[in-house]
């Protein structure tokens, strides 16, 4: 399979971006470290021993990564702040590591606009997690969007 496509579960082909599959296997170390409980490093030469991928795709992976794992009690503490009646580890895992993609990203990659960010995050939550988490990750990115104001 090219390395710039992949089989949606409609099964219908779609060009995915280098920094979309940045995203999905920095998602899948990140849910190696939370679910499975892998240090970082174990996630990392699992993850990347099994899949070849540009160099483009591996430097902003690895910055996601790094940034969140660096960042991931702040993260966690920002999410929490809008999520009414959810707490980090009543979310599924895969929600939960997206919002903590999507929140680094927000404050930490002004370059990029927040709406990319907030579309990214739904298509891969409706790929990997449940029919309804598109919409909820949708509806915690909205209010936490209000972050890269306040956070330079």
């Amino acid at each position: 399979m090219s390395e710039d496509k992949k089989i949606l579960p409609s099964n219908k082909l779609k060009k995915v971006g280098n920094r979309r599959l940045a995203r999905e296997a920095t998602l899948q170390m990140l849910y190696l470290c939370d679910n499975c409980k892998f240090s970082p490093e174990e996630a990392e030469k699992t993850y990347w021993t099994s899949f070849e991928m540009t160099d483009k795709i591996y430097s902003f992976s690895k910055e996601l990564f790094n940034g969140i794992l660096d960042k991931k009690t702040v993260l966690d503490q920002l999410i929490a702040q809008y999520t009414k009646n959810w707490k980090m580890e009543r979310m599924a895992t895969i929600d939960r590591n997206i919002l903590r993609l999507a929140a680094f990203e927000i404050i930490n990659t002004p370059e990029t606009p927040i709406s990319v960010i907030i579309d990214e995050a739904v298509e891969i939550a409706k790929r990997y997690s449940t029919q309804d988490s598109g919409k909820f990750v949708n509806g915690i990115l909205d209010k936490l969007k209000s972050e890269r104001k306040t956070n330079p």
